[in-house]
């Protein structure tokens, strides 16, 4: 791993969500940045793909698995590493996340803790 500040996208339709999520990422020395659903994340990989993306499930306009089949099918949206962060605690709605290209996955409500570890197992932090 090089010294070069990664990027994170954090999409989640919650402002406090947002907030915590991105004080969190800066402990962890990434570049954090915000969408509040799956479309405005969806233009903003266009522009540049983050080398992470924290996934909310339950968005307004486009919802979490939506997002994540077209960005999988997107050029370069094979590159990040997607952390599905969601309430949902339906074991096959998880099983479907990670079919759709979904690396790892965060319950809420989640902690520096836990995000550090998820992104830790994923490889994102070393």
């Amino acid at each position: 791993m090089n010294n070069a500040t990664k990027t994170c996208l954090i999409v989640d339709d919650s402002k406090m969500i947002r907030r915590v999520a991105t004080r969190i990422l800066r402990e962890l020395k990434f570049t954090p940045s915000e969408a509040s659903d799956g479309r405005e994340a969806m233009e903003m990989c266009k522009i540049s793909m983050p080398d992470a993306i924290l996934l909310d499930w339950n968005m307004p306009i486009m919802d979490g698995l939506s997002f994540l089949k077209i960005l999988r099918s997107t050029d370069g949206g094979t590159k990040p590493v997607v952390v599905f962060c969601t309430a949902e605690r339906d074991a096959l709605k998880i099983a479907e996340a990670l079919d759709a290209g979904a690396d790892e996955y965060v319950m809420k409500p989640f902690d520096s803790n836990i995000l550090e570890s998820k992104f830790s197992e994923v490889g994102l932090l070393g």
